[in-house]
């Protein structure tokens, strides 16, 4: 009943709105795992994101007239982000901390770049004007992005695309608990924190990291699918680093490695800023006549303060997991 009651007392604006929080969800779980689970810096996780909205909007889309249906669309996207989870672990294996973060962050700007200039000689990608009316999810006859009449009750599209995106953070939620307490999961957590101790114990550290960069990688796929079919739009520019460090902070924010902290974490820092959005606008044209200071800056601002002071004050993040809390709680002790 939420998007209805949202829809009925605060607009279909904010329908769109929680449905890209929904979208921050996904993102920051397929981070959590390469970060938070396996302990390796990822600075350019968005390049997954752009990897499975290019992939569904190429696909589907009339820029090179295919229409292909989204049960061939989307494992297609997911299986092309997996791939270039595991193209960028094989180069970073060795590679830890600064080193790690460096590249990874180049990555990311590579792929950016890189759809923004395959215009020419072929046109692939169409540079930085992006791809535009591609097509929404469709079930025979019955499109997602379409409003419908059912029962007598009318149904928008941003309301259907609500329930399917809930329907899968519930999904990515399960998978990521399962993992976690799984023979994988336990792994990751040894390699996170002592690499050389879990190779001692039989650990094959390189196919762990690789598994945990492509099955995050996969659920930045999937998020880019359903962004692009969601959108209607895509271009390299709603792929930015911004963007990187804007998940990285929702990860931080909430408690790396634990589920529950990240979905709070992106969630708080997906939908406050909207709320101030809301707010500052309205106070500055009042004041001044004009918005003098963008939204948008604000929102950067917000993260880096979120993640300065959380890094200072409270390093285990705002909901921690509790083995993680008595990790960082012995660290200090040992100090004191």
């Amino acid at each position: 009943m939420l998007p209805f009651l949202l829809g009925a007392t605060a607009g279909q604006g904010w329908i769109r709105i929680l449905n890209f929080a929904l979208l921050y969800v996904m993102l920051a779980l397929g981070l959590n795992i390469v970060v938070g689970f396996a302990g390796l810096l990822d600075l350019g996780y968005i390049a997954f994101y752009a990897v499975g909205a290019y992939a569904w909007a190429l696909l589907a889309s009339p820029h090179f007239d295919l229409h292909l249906p989204f049960w061939v669309v989307l494992p297609i996207g997911v299986a092309l982000a997996a791939m270039a989870g595991i193209a960028l672990g094989f180069p970073v294996l060795k590679l830890r901390g600064d080193y790690l973060a460096i590249v990874t962050l180049g990555f990311g700007e590579i792929i950016r770049i890189f759809m923004n200039n395959l215009d020419a000689p072929v046109n692939i990608t169409n540079g930085p004007q992006g791809i535009n009316r591609i097509d929404t999810i469709k079930v025979g006859e019955w499109a997602l992005g379409r409003p419908e009449t059912i029962l007598g009750f009318r149904i928008t599209g941003p309301e259907k695309y609500y329930y399917l995106l809930m329907a899968l953070v519930i999904l990515i939620i399960f998978v990521c608990i399962r993992l976690q307490n799984s023979r994988v999961g336990r792994a990751w957590e040894a390699v996170r924190e002592d690499e050389i101790a879990a190779k001692a114990m039989g650990i094959n550290t390189r196919n762990i990291k690789l598994m945990a960069f492509g099955m995050g990688a996969s659920f930045g796929g999937v998020a880019g699918c359903l962004f692009a079919s969601m959108q209607g739009f895509v271009s390299p520019e709603s792929f930015g680093l911004s963007e990187s460090i804007a998940i990285l902070c929702m990860v931080v924010l909430g408690g790396m490695g634990h589920v529950p902290g990240v979905v709070a974490g992106a969630l708080l820092l997906s939908i406050f800023p909207e709320i101030l959005r809301n707010v500052v606008v309205p106070i500055q044209q009042t004041l001044f006549g004009d918005v003098l200071v963008d939204p948008d800056a604000i929102r950067m601002l917000l993260f880096g303060i979120a993640l300065v002071a959380v890094m200072i004050f409270r390093p285990e993040g705002l909901w921690p997991s509790q083995v993680r809390k008595r990790e960082l709680n012995r660290g200090k002790e040992q100090k004191a």
